[in-house]
């Protein structure tokens, strides 16, 4: 499962959200700081399933104005593998 640990930078797409600002009416603001799990993603060179958890930062630009960033998103949902990852080694 080397290539897991590179899943987590699917997390930096998190990033993207502090960086395009919204409008402060848009709804979400504290969730788009879970773009700063984005960077667990860095730790997937040495850590894959910690890596993989770090694709859970891509969730923080659910709900951005531009909906091309925000359907980016889903991608986020792939930080559960490093989640049964981790389980499984430890279990």
């Amino acid at each position: 499962m080397s290539y897991l640990g590179l899943v987590g930078l699917f997390g930096l797409i998190g990033l993207t959200g502090l960086l395009n600002k919204v409008h402060p009416s848009q709804s979400g603001g504290p969730i788009r700081l879970l773009g700063l799990l984005g960077f667990l993603g860095l730790g997937g060179f040495w850590i894959p399933s910690l890596g993989a958890c770090g694709a859970f930062g891509a969730l923080g630009v659910w709900n951005h104005q531009n909906s091309r960033i925000a359907k980016l998103a889903y991608l986020g949902w792939l930080g559960f593998a490093g989640v049964i990852q981790t389980l499984s080694f430890y279990l």
